[in-house]
Formats: structure tokens, sequence, C-alpha cells
């Protein structure tokens, strides 16, 4: 005889799933189908503009970043997690900003690569889910061609704010995204409705300009993917712009009125390391490539390497208040074996004179 195979209760498999996540240390989980029709008009539009910039990862897997089932063959469903990752005692974000020879890094990188610490929650998650019921589900951090900001907009986590970050009504915006993508016919949750109203704040306080219309970012101007993402020389006419910013820029969510409710974490991982939420410019300037190694190993900011690193923080220093103790530091570094690093140092040095 046959065996027959065990009817699925797929929506409390997903109740279930929920409370697991959540568990893990998720703030919320969702949801979702895998149509991005609109996600993916969108983002051809983007490419198409060169607003990517030197991102080509960006279009080299083409459609399927909007298209769940071809990137993972089999996925029905795609389980969108939030998680908090504002440490909880960091100096104010704001007072670092107004202090132009301290070094602003972005709040999410302050402590432990977040990579590491979502894709092992997810992992636990998508074992756990796998012992509950026969099932195929990959989990995604980041690391790979997936729409999140959409997929987690449709698992109501949140909406897509003006600034094309996930904005949620009781957590704003300072959290992580991660996915689990899933082969099973799970209930979907209702796609979240759109806040943003007339509110345009994140447009009007980013420093360059990059929010060129609602929900359109011109990467190329973008002060993450400057101090990030591009690895050759900073555009002369942005480098005022970047101000005291060496990794990253939060300034659209600082300003974002929805982030008064952000809420801090109580995730160990994500406390401040090396004091980075607090400290001058002209001391990050003097790390070696050896301390820069040791200290920010396991950190966001260690894949940018130390060469771009003083790149940026020439590029800061150029910015500060003139002060003896800035203009040695620059001195220091001027015949740097990087042309790189010469380059941005004698910018910046021409800012002193």
């Amino acid at each position: 005889m046959q065996k027959e195979t065990p009817q699925i209760d797929y929506a409390a498999l997903a109740d279930s799933i929920k409370a697991w996540g959540k568990a893990l240390g998720f703030q919320a989980v969702g949801i979702s189908d895998t149509h991005l029709d609109e996600a993916e008009t969108h983002l051809l539009r983007w490419l198409a503009d060169g607003h990517h910039g030197a991102m080509d990862y960006m279009a080299k897997h083409g459609v399927k970043r909007a298209r769940p089932a071809e990137l993972v063959p089999g996925t029905l469903r795609v389980i969108s997690l939030r998680m908090n990752y504002a440490p909880a005692r960091a100096k104010d974000a704001r007072q670092v900003l107004a202090q132009g020879e301290q070094a602003f890094v972005s709040r999410y990188a302050l402590g432990r690569d977040y990579h590491k610490v979502l894709r092992n929650r997810l992992e636990k998650l998508a074992r756990q889910i796998r012992a509950e019921v026969d099932c195929q589900c990959r989990v995604f951090t980041d690391s790979a061609p997936v729409l999140e900001v959409a997929l987690a907009q449709k698992a109501h986590l949140g909406w897509r704010g003006k600034h094309t970050l996930l904005l949620s009504r009781e957590q704003g915006s300072a959290f992580f995204l991660g996915e689990i993508f899933i082969d099973l016919p799970l209930p979907v949750d209702t796609p979240q409705d759109n806040h943003c109203g007339t509110c345009q704040t994140c447009i009007e306080v980013c420093p360059t300009q990059a929010i060129i219309a609602p929900y359109r970012v011109d990467a190329r101007r973008c002060i993450s993917y400057l101090t990030i993402e591009l690895t050759g020389s900073i555009p002369v006419e942005l480098r005022p712009l970047i101000g005291n910013r060496i990794y990253g820029c939060d300034d659209c969510q600082l300003f974002c009125p929805w982030n008064r409710f952000a809420q801090t974490s109580d995730e160990p991982d994500f406390a401040v390391r090396n004091g980075l939420d607090d400290v001058t410019l002209v001391e990050l300037f003097t790390w070696d490539e050896a301390a820069f190694h040791a200290r920010l190993e396991g950190s966001a900011i260690h894949r940018i390497g130390h060469e771009q690193w003083l790149r940026n923080i020439a590029v800061a220093l150029g910015n500060a208040p003139p002060a003896p103790e800035i203009s040695a530091a620059l001195q220091a570094r001027m015949n740097h074996p990087s042309a790189l690093v010469r380059e941005h140092v004698a910018w910046a040095q021409t800012r002193h004179q």
C-alpha cells in the first residue's frame, strides 16, 4: 500500500515560522509571493539611466533580481525578516556630524559585520523549518541579487521610502533585512501601505543631492557609494560635500520623521567596537595597514581595505576645521606608496592652505 503524504497546515506553519524568527532575534517576519513586476520595471530603468555607477554586479544577473523563482528554481514564497541594528550605547550621530574633526561611521557598521550575524540566524531558522517539514529553502543576506526592499514591503514589513530604504511605522529604518526563499505555498501577508505622504525631508537633507526624485537615487552621487563601493578617485566636486563621513552616510535616515520611532538593538554583535562612534579623524588616519586589519577584521568596514580607508579619511580631513594636528597628519601621509592616497591627501592639504 502506498504511504499517504501527510497534509501540511500551511497557515499554522507560517505562524510557527514567524514565532521561531522572533525567538532568534528578528523583530518582524513576513511572507510574500514572488511577483515583482513593478520593481523589475524600476530596476531596469535605474540600470538604463546608469545610476548604479561602477556597481556592475547590479546588472550582472539581469532580471533574476526581480524573479526569485529564476534565481532559485522552485521558489514559491519569500520569508522576509527584519533585525534592528542601532547600538544602544553610541554617541549621538548628529553630534558627531556637527564636529568636523570627528569621524562619522554609518551606524550599521559600528559593530560586527551584519552579513555574518544575519546569515547565522537565518540558517538556524531554515534548519528549524526543514526539521518540521520536507522542503527546500535558501537564505540571503544582501549576498545575492535579491530585491529585498520590494519583497519586504510585500511581506508587510514596511514600505519603500522616498530614499528607497524600507520604513516601518513602528521602528523607522534602522534595521537589516534578510530573506529565505522556500518552495512551499505558505499564506502571504498583505503588502504594506506607503506612509511618506508629502514629506521630502530625505531629499532635502541629502548632502550630495543623490536622491534626484522620490524613490530614485543616483548612486554615483551617494556618499555611501563614494566611500564604500567606489574604489577609485572620488570626484573632486563631491569631496567638500562629504564632510566628515568616512564610511557611509545616514542623513536620509537620521532626519526622517519616522525614525523618531527607531529602536536600539540589544544584539551584542552590533555593539560599538574600537570606539568608532566617538573618535577623531587624526587618530584613525594614523592606523597603519596592520592596525587596520587587526582592529577591523570581522567588521563591514574591513572589506574596503586600508587604501580606501585612508582615501576617505583624507577627504574628511580636508573638510575639517583647520588645526595643527590635522596639517601634521596630512603631511605624514603625503608620500604614501598609494597614488590614490597621495592624490586625496594633496587635495586635503590645499584646503588648509
